[in-house]
């Protein structure tokens, strides 16, 4: 079983599951790095600034720290000077999996022109 988030590090509205989901993953650009990473095999800042979404460097750095401190990431030192890392999903991170692909099914059969990526219905 995976640890859970302490609440010093979200701003919980209220104790309704849904919206502490959202406080936790809810912005714009969460949920296309867990899919980046978890299903699309993608682990480095120059994977997530390449994709179509287009997130600023800036907010990819928040992301980032804000998962790993949440316990949904986990980074790894891959190469020492300068330092840089990979990011992995956590089992924590791994249980939204099944969030991003029904998000995925649902704007797909729900919404003109949207296709599911390669590589989101396989894993």
């Amino acid at each position: 079983m995976s640890k859970k988030i302490p609440h010093k590090l979200i701003q919980q509205r209220s104790n309704c599951p849904i919206a502490t989901a959202l406080d936790v993953v809810g912005d714009k650009w969460t949920l296309l790095l867990i899919r980046d990473i978890g299903l699309l095999n993608k682990h480095r800042n120059k994977d997530f600034q390449e994709a179509r979404e287009g997130i600023p460097t800036n907010i990819l750095a928040n992301r980032l720290k804000q998962l790993v401190e949440r316990g949904l990431l986990e980074k790894q030192l891959y190469q020492e000077h300068p330092p840089r890392y990979e990011y992995h999903l956590t089992e924590s991170g791994k249980g939204m999996l099944p969030v991003v692909k029904a998000m995925a099914k649902w704007a797909a059969h729900h919404v003109e022109g949207v296709e599911i990526p390669k590589g989101i219905g396989k894993r």
